[in-house]
């Protein structure tokens, strides 16, 4: 029954805000978003560190096709749920500072997508798992085609059109599995365990790996599959950027661990190592692309690219420290990511420009931002005691266990991060002033009230890192297992 309040009372929320307007719109979707954050540590108090399934409700949906509403939690989900509950209410006070246009139906969406994310991540069987997978791209769309930049027509479009082909290639394999389930005269099934007790040929599963990996891997994005990214983050408004880069990413990491690996592992044995080189290939063109940048948005979102290739290097060394890395390393990056696109809107709200050239000097004036802007900075550099290092260190560990010289490799996103992050920081905040920095203001006490959560949960994974590691931990056992029985 809570995780059931915990996926539809966001929904109920955003069409409760139609009968709102303007201001008010905003404050009830944030109260309605904190009370779901709240929901959700009573229920991760309430959990067990189980690879079970806790708080699961089963029930047929399309009963004559043995497709059922199959939801629970374990801590793999668990810990995305939290981290999904923890960032929507912050972005949701994040855009405060806006105006924006039609607030009740920005807002609702806003939340409508929440129902989706959660339900990416609770889902249990493979057809509610997709249709929540295309719940949650449909409210961002909207909010990046109606409230985004000058170009995002044809942006959101291209968004739109990688994302919904990569998720029929998911759906034409899951018909596949569905129907698979059913040989011999079985019932057919299309729940998760269903799919992870087939026995499949290697050949069976070279191809259907390359139908899910598809899906997930644009969603992430990792190299080649990224070309949507960069103009989608910059176009798009900031609580849009930060839903993409912050929890929406996310789901592309999270379909890999519990919908690919167990259920092909075989096609994963056999297309790892091509897997892999994308991924380092990606950390690397990310960052050098990141070091050419001259707009603050654009470098922050090819830091993001980067950072998700070292993500899914990790999944795929096939370790369980390079498993956990990748989960610790989601929250690490969730939080991260968050934090530098708000600073950046903050910036850009105060001076009308985004160009690192036409900034400078900062620190003359905002003492909090500096010191604000300069942890969550670190913390994506993977300085040690910060979330962003906890993360790194276990995922190169588990790159370098699978392959010394792609571990070698993906050891330059922290000297790289370092280079285009330290000399962003350099530009902007430090040096003279110019004629847009010379009267700027230091945050708010709302904008404070944003950065002040994120910064606590920097430090607290980058020193208790055990506390989430645990939660995570019994889960990603089990799916190595599953993977290598």
């Amino acid at each position: 029954m809570l995780t059931a309040v915990l996926l539809f009372f966001p929904l109920a929320a955003a069409l409760l805000l139609h009968f709102f307007k303007g201001g008010t719109a905003r404050v009830v979707a944030f109260g309605a978003a904190l009370l779901e954050f709240v929901l959700a540590v009573v229920v991760a108090v309430a959990s067990k560190s189980s690879a079970a399934t806790q708080f699961a409700i089963d029930q047929p949906w399309i009963a004559s096709s043995g497709i059922r509403f199959h939801i629970g939690l374990d801590g793999l989900s668990l810990l995305l749920v939290l981290l999904t509950t923890f960032l929507v209410p912050l972005i949701i006070l994040a855009s405060f500072r806006h105006d924006y246009k039609n607030a009740s139906a920005f807002y609702a969406l806003i939340l409508f997508m929440q129902t989706g994310l959660i339900g990416v991540f609770v889902s249990l069987d493979a057809f509610l798992f997709y249709f929540f997978w295309e719940v949650a791209l449909i409210p961002i769309y909207f909010i990046a085609g109606v409230w985004g930049g000058e170009r995002r027509v044809q942006v959101t479009f291209k968004f739109f059109l990688y994302t919904i082909i990569g998720s029929l290639f998911m759906l034409a394999a899951f018909v596949y599995l569905y129907f698979q389930t059913g040989v011999n005269g079985a019932e057919r099934s299309s729940d998760l365990l269903a799919f992870y007790n087939l026995s499949l040929s290697a050949a069976q599963q070279s191809w259907l790996f390359w139908l899910i990996f598809i899906a997930f891997a644009v969603k992430m994005p990792i190299f080649p599959f990224h070309t949507w990214q960069p103009d989608t983050y910059t176009e798009s408004p900031a609580p849009a950027t930060m839903l993409l880069s912050g929890i929406m990413l996310k789901m592309g990491i999270y379909g890999t661990l519990r919908w690919l690996l167990p259920v092909v592992p075989l096609g994963v044995s056999q297309w790892s190592k091509l897997v892999m080189i994308l991924a380092v290939i990606g950390i690397i063109y990310g960052a050098i692309i990141a070091i050419r940048q001259r707009d603050l948005k654009r470098l922050i979102a090819y830091s993001s690219f980067s950072h998700v290739g070292l993500m899914a290097a990790g999944v795929f060394s096939l370790t369980q420290i390079g498993l956990q890395g990748a989960v610790i390393q989601m929250l690490a990056h969730g939080v991260n990511a968050v934090g530098m696109f708000f600073v950046a809107d903050a910036i850009e709200r105060r001076t009308g420009t985004r160009e690192i050239s036409d900034l400078g000097g900062l620190t003359r004036h905002t003492p909090v931002l500096s010191v604000t802007f300069l942890v969550m900075l670190l913390s994506t550099v993977a300085l040690p005691l910060t979330a962003g290092f906890v993360g790194e260190f276990l995922l190169l560990a588990g790159v370098y266990e699978y392959n010394a010289w792609l571990g070698a490799a993906a050891g330059l996103t922290i000297i790289f991060a370092a280079v285009y992050l330290l000399r962003m920081f350099q530009r902007v905040m430090l040096g003279p002033d110019t004629s847009l920095t010379a009267t700027f203001r230091d945050l708010t006490g709302a904008e404070l009230a944003v950065l002040a959560p994120l910064i606590v949960l920097v430090f607290w994974i980058g020193l208790f890192p055990n506390t989430f590691l645990h939660i995570s931990e019994p889960s990603i056992i089990q799916l190595l297992d599953i993977v290598k029985r």
